[in-house]
């Protein structure tokens, strides 16, 4: 839905879709291959069924539906990684299943437990103080930190749903500014002015943001600036 082989040559790791929100065996090997090259590391983004709202939609599942779902995932991301001589080396839930991982008890520990049964030492990506770190820190998994770039933060540390005008930021000044204090402060401002502690591991940009590279390039570039040094935290 973006250039993603542009983002590449800018990012130290890369959340894949892994075909049930968005993707295909294609697109996959040719997202695993590109970060085989250019040693950028890859990440399983699992989201629900949901091809046709891009896995946007928050739903409903037992247990079951969602560990397997999970676990399917991550079984289909690492067999086209592996054919390529990559790996997936974390993971990073998406879109509406990653916001209700906040929260949801419940669907946290789906997931996890897809996880730890997939892969009992595999490090897991998420917001700070979700239930998702939460529970994954307790069943042993390493936990880092993730911050946005170009989405609105709201007082509690949660994402401005993207169904709320202001939820994306555009403007390339604020948000490299944005990106070099939560690389050195560890702190975003919500959109009331409230000053959160977020201290991050990982910024993320979404890659159908639409001028998503030159974000990227410019967010990169500030940081190096800054004085901050890239690489991968899962590496």
């Amino acid at each position: 839905m973006g250039d993603d082989a542009a983002m590449f040559r800018l990012v130290t790791s890369a959340n894949v879709a892994c075909g049930l929100h968005a993707g295909d065996p294609v697109t996959m090997l040719d997202s695993c291959r590109a970060a085989f090259e250019l040693d950028v590391t890859v990440g399983a983004h699992v989201g629900y069924r949901d091809l046709a709202g891009f896995g946007r939609r928050s739903m409903d599942m037992s247990f079951d539906e969602l560990f397997g779902d999970v676990l399917y995932q991550l079984g289909a991301l690492d067999g086209v990684a592996h054919a390529v001589g990559a790996s997936v080396d974390y993971v990073k839930p998406h879109g509406a299943l990653y916001n209700r991982l906040f929260h949801d008890a419940d669907q946290a520990s789906a997931v996890v437990a897809a996880i730890q049964a997939y892969d009992p030492g595999l490090p897991i990506l998420g917001l700070p103080g979700s239930e998702l770190l939460v529970q994954a820190r307790e069943a042993g998994h390493p936990v880092f930190v993730e911050a946005f770039v170009d989405r609105a933060y709201q007082s509690d540390g949660t994402l401005v749903p993207r169904s709320q005008e202001g939820a994306l930021l555009h403007d390339l000044d604020s948000i490299v500014e944005r990106a070099v204090r939560l690389a050195i402060k560890g702190e975003v401002v919500a959109v009331d002015g409230t000053v959160v502690q977020v201290r991050p591991d990982s910024l993320c940009i979404h890659g159908d943001t639409p001028g998503a590279v030159e974000m990227a390039t410019r967010v990169r570039a500030g940081l190096e600036a800054a004085g901050v040094a890239l690489e991968s935290f899962a590496h």
